[in-house]
């Protein structure tokens, strides 16, 4: 059926850049910051299956950020964001992932397909006039491209900034300039950016940036742009009378707003617990232990016995129990750390989980599970010595061998992240209790 909604139109930017680690992150932030205090609603996505970005974004803008993917979310899950957030929004600002061109499907393709001005954010702190013409290719590259303009980051003065300004082709916008402040960056690890709650003062950095950017004329808003209804997401309530425990602390932090939008559209209570603070296991029907940090709190997690012992009769009970990444590596007798610490975790599952000093595994991938097909991704440090033979083993997009999936009773443990949109129905038979399947 085709859809006779009228397009809403908002004000839009696609922040992308030539490489990563331009700042893209920052400038996003400091962007949704600015505009959020000066009265105006922001809501910002995040290209790309990333958990870190989100979390500083949604600090900026006081509202939860969601990831368009081309690949992991699909088309249609992204053009009903994109249409739900221009009727609530002043300002729409999508942050890409790596280069513009990067990938396939790339930021490029995004920004093409709905329509998004890219504004480029360049690293300038090492450039002068080849800033323009690095401008100029990233603008021209692709015909067809919406190109908004340009954002110069980490620049050293305002006489650099203003050189900058000027190598730039005839009627190309300038956004504007972000000065170089140690004090206003961004604290990294080996996954990426701290997460939000990890950073004391990332008000203040926040601010900071804003301010910063305030002073080169960046408030302006760009034009707006229309943005078409998609398809509607009918979601059965499979999980009506369920109530599914999710782990959420400075461990367990990897959590799509999506997968949370999703289990409360099946029809789930949502009931947050804190191992790392003590919590034991409340009272549910379902867990989710999502990925994260777990290798950096392997004494005090250990040390929540009562935690894992609820855990384990939860599983004995055959009660379903999703672990994702972080949350399968702490199901293991064993978790070795960064420095070769071994701490005793939840022993769940036979085996351990031993960080590594290189990245082990990166990319889209999809799982075929007996309760249906499932998109997600796959991003860590760490690899996994366990004698379980897999369930199945998820897939790339391009066909090879993915990450094993393992299950023990109700118990489905995996390196996956899973998208819960990509397949409402196959979470719902996931985390639902023996007796609803009958």
């Amino acid at each position: 059926m085709t859809d006779t909604r009228t397009p809403r139109h908002c004000p839009a930017l696609f922040i992308a850049a030539p490489a990563s680690g331009q700042g893209k992150t920052t400038v996003t932030a400091a962007l949704a910051r600015m505009h959020s205090r000066l009265g105006r609603k922001v809501r910002v996505f995040k290209s790309g299956p990333d958990f870190l970005d989100p979390q500083i974004h949604a600090v900026a803008s006081a509202a939860p950020v969601y990831n368009v993917d081309l690949g992991m979310c699909g088309e249609a899950d992204i053009a009903r964001r994109l249409y739900d957030a221009a009727g609530a929004a002043d300002l729409i600002l999508v942050e890409g992932v790596m280069g513009l061109y990067d990938g396939s499907p790339s930021g490029a393709d995004i920004a093409c397909r709905f329509g998004l001005p890219v504004m480029a954010v360049i690293d300038a702190r090492a450039m002068a006039q080849t800033f323009g013409a690095l401008a100029h290719g990233l603008a021209t590259y692709r015909p067809g491209l919406p190109f908004a303009g340009v954002l110069a980051n980490h620049v050293g003065s305002p006489r650099h900034a203003d050189m900058l300004q000027a190598s730039l082709p005839e009627g190309m916008r300038w956004f504007g300039a972000l000065m170089r402040d140690a004090d206003a960056a961004l604290p990294e690890r080996h996954l990426g950016l701290m997460q939000a709650a990890e950073i004391g003062d990332l008000d203040a950095r926040l601010d900071r940036l804003a301010d910063s950017l305030a002073q080169t004329g960046a408030a302006d808003l760009p034009p707006a742009v229309p943005f078409a209804a998609g398809p509607s997401a009918d979601v059965v309530p499979q999980l009506a009378g369920h109530t599914v425990g999710v782990a959420r602390d400075a461990a367990y932090g990897f959590i799509y707003p999506a997968n949370l939008d999703c289990l409360r559209a099946l029809g789930a209570t949502l009931v947050f617990f804190s191992p790392l603070s003590g919590d034991a296991l409340p009272a549910c029907d379902a867990v989710w232990l999502p990925g994260g940090y777990p290798e950096l709190h392997g004494e005090r997690l250990a040390a929540n016995r009562d935690f894992w012992q609820g855990l384990r009769a939860h599983v004995d009970a055959g009660r379903p129990l999703l672990a994702e990444c972080g949350g399968m590596m702490s199901l293991f007798d064993i978790v070795v750390d960064k420095a070769g610490e071994a701490h005793a975790f939840g022993g769940l599952l036979p085996g351990r989980a031993v960080m590594q000093k290189r990245l082990a595994a990166l990319g889209l991938q999809h799982a075929e599970l007996p309760e249906g097909r499932l998109a997600g991704h796959t991003f860590h440090y760490s690899k996994s010595d366990t004698p379980l033979q897999p369930l199945v083993r998820a897939q790339t997009p391009d066909g090879r061998e993915g990450e094993a999936i393992y299950r023990r009773a109700r118990l489905t443990a995996s390196y996956v992240h899973l998208y819960f949109p990509s397949n409402p129905a196959a979470v719902g038979r996931l985390f639902a209790r023996a007796d609803s399947l009958r």
